[in-house]
């Protein structure tokens, strides 16, 4: 098949990794002509708005998908008259806007943090009131890796706040602090006939708002969590007739689930999964975006993901690590910027820390 992806950043790069190998041909677009898939996919270089430029991205394509959920909802339900879309437009839908994507959540039975959105700073004096301190103001759309968003722990945090956040299009949401004991995602995919696979649990850590490090399975998730996880995950599925791999992020609090976000796409925290699952969920996208059989998402063993942000070591200090996997995604470096990855399987003590030693 020829598969179109909308995006051309490192997630499409590793799509178009994953369908190399079961024959495909992918063709991307991105407004950059840097863009890392076009190392590895046909890049047309254009506007996520432009129709000429979406025209040309699906011409001779049998389906489309997207790297990333801040494409314009409009070009995706265009391009669904042409094709198949997969995620379903609707999944962009609900992700791109933050109190949308709460009230979805909890509407099918997932447990989300208490919110409410902020049209003017006197809506965020009365949600402040009703949440109490300390709470999470957020843009509604487009805020990513911590960006658009700010901590208030006393009143005296409003106004700066306020003065930062408050001309962002869309509209605001104050989210009450959730006090969490850890943070972890369950990754999943769904294939066109419904058949529905779920990855272990994921245990993260983030530093500046940035996914820093992924353990896969979680160490500190247990089979019942798993089993609630999976349960919501299945529930979101259908109710979005999904196709192609979801994933959720939740808060672990006082032992249960709290639901932070969804993202309809491949994602960081499942990075590992390429060398530690059966079948990574890329090739499982892959998979389930063209009607074949679903892989097994069984852990190989227990890994570590560590993302590299901002820069990297030399490649070779990393790659004599033993059992070292690196992934680096044709990126600049840039503070705050991921430009690649490393995974470990099984490590030992000496190969994390001779890890650490190098990217901190």
């Amino acid at each position: 098949m020829r598969i179109a992806i909308l995006g051309g950043g490192q997630l499409a790069r590793m799509l178009a990794l994953a369908a190399i190998p079961l024959g495909h041909r992918v063709r991307v677009l991105d407004p950059s002509p840097d863009a890392g898939a076009g190392h590895c996919a046909e890049l047309i270089v254009g506007e996520y708005d432009d129709p000429a430029a979406l025209d040309r991205l699906v011409s001779g394509c049998d389906v489309l998908t997207y790297e990333f959920e801040n494409v314009p909802v409009a070009a995706a339900q265009r391009l669904a008259l042409r094709l198949p879309v997969s995620p379903p437009p609707a999944a962009l839908a609900v992700s791109q806007d933050r109190v949308t994507e709460k009230t979805f959540l909890q509407s099918h039975g997932c447990a989300t943090a208490p919110f409410a959105a902020i049209a003017d700073r006197a809506g965020l004096q009365r949600a402040v009131v009703e949440l109490g301190l300390p709470a999470v103001l957020k843009t509604r759309r487009l805020g990513y890796d911590g960006k658009g968003q700010a901590v208030l722990r006393q009143a005296t945090d409003l106004d700066a706040a306020w003065a930062a956040l408050g001309n962002a299009p869309g509209g605001l949401i104050l989210e009450g602090f959730v006090d969490f004991e850890r943070e972890c995602s369950l990754v999943a995919a769904r294939g066109r006939d419904g058949a529905v696979v779920c990855y272990p649990l994921a245990e993260n850590t983030h530093r500046g708002g940035i996914l820093s490090t992924s353990l896969l399975p979680g160490p500190g998730l247990s089979a019942a969590l798993q089993s609630e996880a999976e349960r919501v995950m299945g529930t979101i599925l259908a109710a979005l007739d999904y196709v192609g791999v979801l994933c959720i992020e939740f808060f672990v609090a006082d032992g249960r689930l709290i639901a932070n976000e969804m993202a309809p796409r491949v994602h960081n925290s499942g990075h590992g999964t390429i060398e530690g699952c059966v079948t990574s969920q890329f090739a499982n996208h892959i998979r389930a975006i063209t009607g074949a059989p679903l892989g097994s998402p069984a852990a190989r063993g227990a890994s570590v993901m560590r993302n590299l942000i901002g820069a990297w070591p030399d490649p070779a200090r990393i790659l004599a690590i033993p059992g070292a996997h690196l992934h680096l995604y044709g990126k600049q470096p840039r503070a705050g910027r991921k430009v690649g990855h490393v995974t470990l399987i099984d490590p030992d003590p000496a190969a994390l820390a001779a890890l650490d030693a190098l990217i901190g």
